[in-house]
């Protein structure tokens, strides 16, 4: 009787690759690498990239911790546009006339929505309500009421060089959807705002720079 090799206790940093999804990502380890129990800490939406931290074995009890630290996010938006879910997952859905607004007004909406703030989460995100997640509803068209979160925005920098396109860098805490801040910065312009693009690259002290493609990953472990 051959003895059962124990299940590898690991902290994966996986660089995200567009349109898939965090759960995908696991899966995909799951299968390739023969892992028994992995997770990952912390959703990515499937137009994101950027820094997944997936755990194995026993370093799956850690999962709470690293979703629990400090995030970073660069991205741009786009003002002037609205989609239902805030990205391009959905199509437009109204157009504003931006020539009015200087960037004076945004890097002010910026700062009102800096230090701690009242969210509300986007109708297409993965919370939960009675069970069933919020985009699962709005798929169905069905109405919600979100609740609004507390959440911690320490850093909101903004470039208008590429205006109406603003490039972003985000530092805040768990639970923060930065598809909020964009809605909620597009509105406090009375206007309108979408998410064009979103990169995660820091959780705590772990960086972007430190990450693996999900490909290199399994080659190194199937070799290691």
């Amino acid at each position: 009787m051959t003895e059962q090799k124990p299940e590898p206790a690991l902290v994966i940093l996986i660089d995200k690759p567009l349109e898939w999804t965090s759960f995908d990502v696991v899966k995909k380890l799951r299968w390739a690498c023969k892992f028994k129990k992995i997770g990952h800490a912390g959703t990515l939406d499937p137009l994101a990239t950027g820094l997944l931290i997936l755990c194995t074995g026993k370093k799956t009890k850690e999962i709470d911790s690293y979703q629990a630290q400090e995030k970073e996010y660069t991205g741009t938006l786009v003002l002037g546009k609205t989609t239902p879910s805030v990205d391009l997952e959905t199509e437009f859905d109204a157009e504003f006339d931006v020539s009015g607004i200087v960037p004076e007004q945004i890097q002010e909406a910026a700062q009102k929505l800096t230090g701690t703030i009242e969210q509300i989460p986007p109708i297409y995100s993965a919370v939960r309500i009675n069970g069933e997640r919020l985009y699962e509803k709005a798929r169905r068209g069905e109405a919600a009421e979100i609740k609004a979160r507390t959440v911690t925005v320490s850093v909101f920098e903004v470039n208008t060089e590429r205006f109406p396109e603003i490039d972003f860098r985000i530092i805040c805490s768990k639970g923060t959807y930065i598809r909020s801040l964009v809605r909620d910065l597009g509105l406090l312009l009375n206007n309108g705002a979408y998410m064009q693009a979103l990169r995660r690259t820091r959780i705590g002290d772990f960086r972007i720079e430190d990450a693996d493609t999900i490909e290199g990953f399994i080659n190194r472990y199937k070799t290691s």
